[in-house]
């Protein structure tokens, strides 16, 4: 006999608590299935790039289509953007905001720092939520992967080189 790893409750609590809370929240059958879909692959991003420190493009694009299809839907209520120019140029800000990171990190230390799949999460991020959000939402990853990483940085755990999974502080 095998046990199954905890990780699978975890993830299959955290899917029903969320899905609950958008049939809570929400009465369009639309909505309702938009926003199950989309968390469904936010939460599979979460633990595939937590565990194996890769997004992959079919999750990824489909957040992107997702995001897209959003600003066609009538009777959408969510505080997602709703303007297709809004989401493009969110889309577009997202991914290089990212891509600029890599460049200059790569640049300067003659190193990989990141992944694409990072920078297409941030597309996704933008096209959902539109340009503005592109700041806050890399300050407050940034802030929780520091959270995250300075422990075990002070208790010698990781060093500098290690690499740690930028895509769950994304989400």
């Amino acid at each position: 006999n095998k046990l199954i790893s905890i990780r699978y409750f975890i993830v299959e609590l955290i899917t029903g608590i969320t899905f609950l809370l958008i049939f809570l929240s929400y009465n369009s059958l639309a909505t309702l299935i938009f926003l199950s879909v989309l968390s469904l692959i936010l939460i599979v991003i979460f633990f595939i790039d937590l565990e194996n420190f890769i997004i992959p493009d079919i999750l990824n694009f489909s957040i992107m289509f997702l995001a897209l299809l959003k600003n066609f839907l009538s009777n959408f209520n969510t505080s997602l953007i709703h303007e297709i120019n809004q989401s493009i140029i969110g889309g577009i800000v997202g991914y290089i905001s990212i891509w600029l990171i890599i460049f200059l990190y790569k640049a300067i230390k003659k190193i990989d720092g990141m992944g694409l799949g990072d920078a297409k999460l941030m597309a996704g991020i933008g096209l959902l939520f539109g340009w503005q959000s592109i700041p806050f939402v890399l300050f407050v990853a940034s802030i929780l992967g520091l959270i995250f990483v300075v422990p075990s940085l002070l208790k010698k755990q990781k060093t500098m080189r290690t690499e740690i999974p930028f895509g769950p502080f994304i989400i």
